[in-house]
This record gives structure tokens, sequence and C-alpha cells, in this order.
């Protein structure tokens, strides 16, 4: 049995994640206390620190919280969840209030109010920003810095966690990994509450718009574990990554189309005029989509800012621009290369509305989670809102119903703890057979590159990564349609009574036929 190298408990929640989700997480629970684990600094780790879009809520005189419901619903292509999106679009402004109070510094209007912009597939203005692309960065300076001056929060950064601690059917802490080489150390962390705040897994394929720690390891962990897993064939891949070679790939943000940029080809085309009404802002699966088929024509593609954003594009997009000028574009007078790269996923680990998963002990809040607000295809900057409103209904829960009594004896270690990055084959299978558009021999061969993976390492930080890509390969093969996010070449067809996917880590074993892996797994 690996040696657990110390135990660290708490009265209180253990937080695994410090992006926006976990840190405003710990502020709504204060003051009770808790420990929230990083792997880098809190603020700057994960993909929140990333995001360039903003956060929906309506808050204009014109909107509603039934127009932003009734625009979710419609981006999810049949399969939200109606009751969530309606308490999310609800709860939307007093998140933001909460954010303002925290001192968020939205952009604002030469009167004071709120600067509203419009992305993709929203009816109205409803999005608010932070120096038009940086809300990500700063929310989270913001809210770290509020979690910093808090007593009751204890910031940790450096662990790697590789698996739960069960006890008795429950979640009651996580082994971390601190150090690396023969200086890495195994820690259990116990808590009276687990809080899963892990992000996405776009590093799992080869071109991403994500950080390379977004690999799908909480998924994976609580897959593992036992845990009910919620629509995991539904990958968003973000229409307008920079395409200059970079790993992880820069973003262009949908802001920017917001703002009238367009999307053209080298003849000069602008292509989506023929695609949707609604052009450069219809939903992204399908300016995905189209991009995708341009470049698989032997086209490439740009988004021209020239006209519509030109001289401000240093001011009102610095994040962009930065980006650009060091890929030697300038964006004011040139037009940017772009193609689709792997950005949000819709699916993740199952949870009610008030953030509870199908594990006793363990809540789930954030990209990691499956909450049904999202479907088959995520609304522009529902992602960070859909943080913030399951933040604070995790903390009303955790604090309504924390457990008492002693916890007894050691859970079982993992056999070895090391923090392997992503297998190149597993990226590129993934890019390759698991992307925008899938068929059945395709996906098929990505499960065969997943369990030969499996097959050769017992460590479970690479097993969470497999973990994850098994569910999102096999749902994917199980879904015999498109819809959203999900597109088959070989069912293009939408089904007319398609139902949310709901599975386990077993189920997608069953449908892989991997009964080898499904051996080794129970060996261990």
């Amino acid at each position: 049995m690996t040696r657990i190298d110390n135990v660290v408990e708490t009265d209180g929640a253990l937080i695994l994640g410090a992006g926006i989700a976990g840190l405003f997480t710990a502020l709504k629970l204060a003051p009770m206390p808790s420990i929230v684990l990083a792997g880098t600094r809190p603020g700057l780790s994960g993909s929140s620190a990333w995001a360039q879009g903003g956060i929906a809520a309506a808050m204009g005189a014109d909107d509603s919280w039934q127009s932003h419901a009734h625009d979710t619903m419609v981006a999810g292509a049949g399969l939200c969840d109606a009751g969530i999106v309606d308490l999310v679009a609800r709860e939307a402004p007093e998140r933001i209030a909460d954010l303002i109070g925290y001192g968020a510094p939205f952009d604002r209007m030469a009167d004071g109010s709120l600067a509203l912009g419009r992305e993709a597939a929203h009816s109205l203005p409803r999005i608010v920003h932070v120096k038009g692309d940086g809300a990500g960065a700063a929310i989270s300076a913001t809210l770290a810095a509020r979690a910093n001056e808090a007593d009751c929060i204890t910031l940790l950064e450096g662990f790697h966690a590789v698996e739960l601690a069960m006890e008795n059917g429950r979640v009651t802490g996580i082994f971390a990994r601190s150090g690396i080489g023969s200086d890495a150390r195994l820690i259990l962390f116990r808590a009276r509450a687990v809080i899963m705040a892990t992000g996405g897994l776009g590093a799992l394929y080869g071109v991403t718009t994500n950080p390379l720690e977004a690999r799908g390891e909480g998924l994976g962990m609580a897959a593992r574990a036992g845990a009910v897993i919620a629509d995991p064939e539904f990958v968003q891949f973000h229409p307008t990554a920079i395409a200059v070679g970079r790993d992880p790939a820069p973003l262009a943000t949908e802001a920017l189309r917001g703002e009238g940029a367009v999307l053209v080809n080298a003849r000069g085309e602008r292509f989506m005029t023929r695609i949707h009404n609604d052009a450069e802002l219809a939903p992204r699966d399908i300016v995905a989509r189209a991009i995708h088929r341009q470049i698989v024509s032997g086209q490439k593609v740009y988004l021209d800012c020239r006209e519509a954003i030109g001289a401000d594009f240093s001011r009102h997009f610095p994040t962009v621009f930065a980006a650009c000028m060091a890929a030697g574009i300038d964006p004011a007078v040139q037009p940017i290369p772009v193609a689709p790269a792997a950005h949000y996923h819709m699916g993740g680990i199952a949870s009610d509305a008030a953030g509870r998963s199908s594990l006793p002990g363990l809540w789930v809040v954030g990209e990691c989670a499956a909450t049904g607000l999202h479907g088959a295809n995520r609304l522009a900057s529902n992602s960070l809102l859909e943080g913030l409103v399951f933040g604070a209904r995790v903390a009303d829960d955790v604090r309504g119903g924390l457990q008492a009594g002693a916890m007894r004896g050691l859970p079982p270690a993992p056999q070895r703890f090391a923090a392997p990055a992503p297998p190149h084959v597993l990226r590129q299978a993934m890019s390759r057979d698991v992307a925008l558009e899938r068929d059945a021999d395709g996906l098929r061969a990505a499960l065969a590159v997943i369990g030969r993976l499996e097959n050769t390492s017992t460590e479970p930080a690479l097993l969470n990564m497999t973990a994850a890509a098994r569910l999102v390969t096999a749902a994917a093969l199980a879904r015999q349609e498109s819809r959203g996010g999900h597109w088959r070449t070989d069912f293009p067809q939408t089904a007319a009574n398609a139902e949310r996917t709901f599975m386990t880590l077993a189920d997608a074993d069953r449908i892989a036929g991997e009964n080898q892996v499904q051996k080794r797994r129970a060996s261990q």
C-alpha cells in the first residue's frame, strides 16, 4: 500500500480548484472554514482566468430573465433542463451584484450603468465585460484577493489531486500529490464536504483554447469512484481560435463578432450569410462547423475586424490584440487567421439544483459539473454564470447539511501518484476522431487508442484522463444522431425524441466492449 505522508483535516469544506467557481464558492461559504487546493496560484489557475467573454445576465431595462432563459433553451438544441435554465436566468443579476460587491471592475457607460454587449445567439445585449476581453482574468484576480483577505479560507497551491478518498460509500476527502520526482509526497485531505471545481477537458484535444491543466481529471476521478456522468459527448469547439500554431491556441473572443467582425475565406467571401440567418452570430456549433468545412475544402478562414473595429482594436480588445501582435498580425489592418478548437465541455459530473453529485459527500460546481443548463450547445457567456449561480447554491446546501461525526481509519490510497501530461497519442486521437464531426469508425479507433493507453499504466492521473476521454467517446458512439456540439456524419439527422445522457464509467466500458480493461480495473 502506498504510504500516506500526511493527513490534513478540516471541519469545514475542501474545495478542489481555484478558478472562479471554486473561489466564489469559498467566499459564499464564509464564515464556514474551507481549504481551497490549487495546482498553481489561485486566481491564475484554470480556464477561468483565460475567459475573454463576459457573463450573461438580464440587466438591461428592455431585457428579462425569461428572454435569457429562452435564448439558452434555443441554443441548447432541445436537451436543456428547463427548470435549471429558469433558476440560473433568474438568479443571474444577483450574482452580478455579488461580483460588484467584491470589487469586479465591469465596463461602464458614461452614466455609470453597466455596459452590456451582445454575443452569438443572444436576442439582446446582456453580457457584462471587463476591458472588452478581460473578464475572466479580472474577476479571478478580484475573487482571489477577497479570498486571501478572508481568515476562514485557506488557499494552498502546488497540489495535484489524483483520487477521491472514499469511506463507507461516502466521499470524505482527496488524495493529492505535492512536489515532483523523488520529493513527491502523497497527502490525504479530509473534510465533511468535498466540493469539486476542477474545470473542463479541452487539453485532452490536440488543438484547444484551454490551459494544458484542463484535462478532465476531476471528471475522471469522480467517474472512477462510481459517479454518474451526464452528457459527456457534447464538447463545444470555439469557432475562432487564432490559427498561428500555438498550443494552447490563443482565442479571438466572440465579442469581436458581436461588434460586427465578419468571417471570410481566402477568396474574401463572407460565407456565414448563406448558412444561417444570424450569420456570424449563429450558435457556436453552426459557426464552428461552417469554418471547419471551409478548411476541409482547402480554404483558409479569417476573422476580418478591420471595418467593424479597426484602429480601436488595441483599446477595446487588448488581450486579443496582444496575442495577434505576438504572432506578427496587426488585427486593426490585417484579417486574423482562425480555426475551431476544443473550448468547453457541456457534459460533466451529473448534479442536481444544489450541486450534489450522485456520490454522497461530493458537490460539483463549474465546468466539471453537468447541471442541465447548457444542453447540447452552450449559449455564449453562460459558463462563468453557471459557476457563480451554483457556487452560491452549493454553499447554501453545504452549510445547511454538513454532517458531524468523526471519520475513522484511512481509506485505500492510490498505488502510484505521478502527474503525467496528456499523452500526445491521446490528444491526437481525440482531435482526429472525437472532434467537430464524428463517425462510428473514428470513435471506435479512438476507443482502441484509449484502451491501449490504459493497459500500459496504473498511474491514477493518467487513468483520470483516459476515463474522461472514454466517457466522451463512448457517449458519442452511443448517440446516433446529430445535435448541438455533437455531429455524426454517419447519422446527420436530429432525432425526434432524444434524451440527455446519464452514464457511469462501467456503462462506457460496456459500450466500448473492452472486457480486458474491466478485468484490469477489477484487479487493482
